[in-house]
């Protein structure tokens, strides 16, 4: 079977690029697996880099996507299954179902019915986008959802989807790698303070991980509270103003040393000492498909506090493993809270709480570990999706 993508390692920027990297790994000790990627060419075995069209330098960046689409279902030739990942390389899968006459399986990450803001990044392209995902999803032979929170959104979203078609397969975690690092290194090398509670976010920054509603909370947190975030690749200009501008004012009304900003995206490992070294872990999205994130900071034995949208309170157990924050959002496929105030003082209460009760933070913590070993293996997703592949078969 054939995998497409648009990210995959060297060159991974979210979730959707973890979820390849691991998925593939696991997969080759179950079947024959080639990889279609985007990007600059890979030494891998069984890895195919495509480089945007140079006739399309300068175009829409959706439309450049098209044309590296069309490249990759030319190169399918010859697979039995084509798996295609996000909205970039749905119409690769689409394609090659066509040309090829073989099943198409797709993984929803995000619904772009869902995404409305990706106009505001995307201009014109966000139809584009949004053509190429519909039509992948209402011709695919299966529907891979990262949670049950998506697939409801998946048949929300596109109505004439079969259910039968839409199966729910977990993202997972590689607690070898994502596993408590004691070191002090990095968090000295950052300038954190480890005698100091500490809440840290790591995301890019886009509307949807509600960054600008974090740091809105993080003023009302108690004074020696330290803020870190992780926090980079901003979608436009717009948000990247917005939240520099937040971060000024948020180190005028708080210590200044106690704001730390890292823009640059870090090594894994370096994020895994941050996370180990953190009071809690913070994840104030307003659309969460999963949120594999969360999973990250489980598995680094530090507890979570996160919005109770999406997929996210199948991950984070609540009063378990961490706290869920409430949250009423309006039906206009933006997430944006109806009552915004209301929701950044529950996300400041909640920080609150875990960062006051080291005992409760350490216990919580102690069972996301658990939590995580236990029901998010990537062998254990890799055995599902070849479930997916079975029934089209």
């Amino acid at each position: 079977m054939d995998l497409l993508t648009r990210e995959y390692p060297p060159e991974v920027y979210g979730g959707a690029g973890v979820h390849l990297e691991y998925l593939t790994r696991d997969l080759r000790r179950l079947a024959d697996v080639r990889v279609h990627c985007f990007g600059a060419p890979r030494s891998e075995e069984g890895v195919t880099a495509y480089p945007e069209p140079a006739e399309l330098a300068g175009a829409n960046a959706a439309l450049r996507t098209m044309g590296v689409n069309l490249a990759m279902a030319s190169g399918t030739a010859g697979s039995d299954i084509v798996h295609s990942h996000t909205w970039y390389a749905n119409f690769a899968g689409h394609t090659a179902k066509l040309l090829h006459g073989i099943p198409h399986v797709m993984t929803t990450h995000s619904l772009e019915p869902l995404r409305p803001w990706k106009a505001e990044q995307l201009g014109g392209g966000y139809a584009l986008s949004s053509f190429c995902e519909r039509t992948a999803v209402e011709n695919a032979d299966a529907i891979i959802a990262v949670s049950g929170g998506m697939r409801r959104d998946v048949l929300k979203a596109y109505p004439s989807v079969d259910p039968a078609k839409v199966h729910v397969v977990y993202n997972g975690i590689d607690t070898s790698l994502y596993a408590p690092d004691r070191g002090t290194d990095v968090v000295d090398r950052l300038g954190i303070d480890r005698n100091r509670p500490s809440v840290v976010f790591v995301g890019r920054i886009t509307r949807q991980k509600g960054l600008p509603y974090l740091m809105r909370a993080c003023r009302d947190l108690p004074a020696d509270a330290q803020i870190i975030l992780l926090a980079g690749a901003p979608d436009t200009p717009e948000i990247a103003a917005e939240v520099a501008e937040l971060a000024s004012e948020l180190r005028d009304v708080r210590d200044p040393q106690g704001v730390i900003w890292v823009q640059e995206m870090l090594p894994k490992h370096e994020v895994v000492q941050v996370l180990t070294h953190a009071t809690v872990f913070v994840c104030p999205s307003v659309y969460e498909p999963m949120g594999i994130v969360n999973l990250e900071a489980m598995a680094c034995e530090t507890a979570v506090v996160a919005t109770a949208t999406g997929g996210i309170p199948e991950v984070v157990a609540d009063g378990e493993t961490g706290l869920l924050v409430p949250i009423e959002q309006t039906d206009d496929g933006t997430g944006t809270p109806v009552h915004p105030e209301r929701f950044v003082a529950d996300l400041a209460a909640t920080l609150t709480k875990v960062l006051g009760d080291p005992q409760l933070a350490e216990r919580m913590g102690k069972a996301g570990r658990r939590r995580a070993v236990e029901h998010f293996s990537w062998a254990r997703i890799a055995e599902d999706t070849l479930d997916v592949y079975r029934s089209v078969r």
